[in-house]
């Protein structure tokens, strides 16, 4: 990773997102880049003292070499967030969701969900209660790439998760799919399942499990449920404000302590 970019509007939830982009930032040494967008009428300079504290504290923190700016812009969110994000070409985007209530209300009309329907970038969304501490210790090795199976169009678009997967200790990648217990998978995807594993062997261990159940969402709940040392989940979204709105709301609200990679293939 060379540039990661965390929006931040100073609440708690992204204000624990970007102390994990930090973290992720000194660990891969990529450039960090806080930014806040104000709406018409915001104060100007209450947000620059805001961002020059945040600023010295991150440094800090995680010590003077951090390579970090904080930035103030002002526009729509997802229109001036696009505008920088064409600026600075990140590798990711970090972003952080509030509350034990699942993604079901936070992403509804949220500015996570706006970003993830309007941008290609890979994002993390980071749960208020996570801590990257947490993320990285042993016994949390487990990251579960959630797919359907079809072919990608771009197999790029997983060097991110094998990036952060490498900082985890031991970690071990599960490939999981969710189908009905009386279908069988076809070559195509039986294919796709295996060249996904291969996709990150050697450098990471990774296997391959099937889930049956007759709800897609329903399934990745109960495989997260029976391995409790999880440390990331990631998907795949093609059709991104189909997926997002569909699996990423109500089924996965009991998963919000877990951080969340989304993927696109394009």
């Amino acid at each position: 990773m060379k540039t990661i970019v965390a929006p931040i509007d100073f609440s708690e939830a992204s204000n624990n997102a970007l102390l994990f982009a930090a973290e992720l930032s000194k660990r891969t040494s990529a450039n960090l880049v806080a930014v806040h967008v104000m709406q018409e009428g915001g104060d100007e300079e209450e947000t620059n003292k805001k961002l020059e504290l945040l600023n010295a504290y991150l440094h800090k923190t995680f010590g003077s070499e951090l390579p970090c700016e904080t930035v103030a812009m002002q526009g729509s969110f997802v229109g001036t967030l696009k505008g920088l994000i064409g600026l600075h070409q990140p590798d990711l985007i970090v972003m952080g969701t509030k509350g034990a209530s699942g993604l079901k209300k936070i992403l509804i009309g949220s500015n996570t969900v706006k970003v993830l329907s309007n941008v290609k970038e890979p994002v993390l969304v980071i749960p208020e209660t996570a801590r990257f501490d947490r993320f990285i210790k042993a016994g949390k090795s487990r990251v579960v790439l959630a797919t359907d199976l079809e072919e990608l169009n771009n197999e790029d678009a997983l060097d991110i998760l094998k990036d952060i997967a490498r900082l985890i200790i031991d970690p071990m990648i599960k490939v999981i799919s969710v189908r009905p217990e009386k279908k069988d998978l076809d070559d195509g995807k039986r294919m796709e399942r295996n060249a996904l594993v291969s996709r990150f062997r050697p450098e990471i261990p990774a296997e391959w499990a099937t889930i049956f159940s007759n709800s897609v969402m329903g399934g990745i709940n109960f495989y997260l449920n029976k391995h409790q040392d999880t440390g990331l989940v990631a998907m795949i979204a093609r059709d991104t404000g189909h997926l997002v709105q569909k699996h990423y709301t109500r089924e996965m609200a009991s998963h919000t302590h877990y951080p969340l990679l989304v993927m696109h293939d394009d």
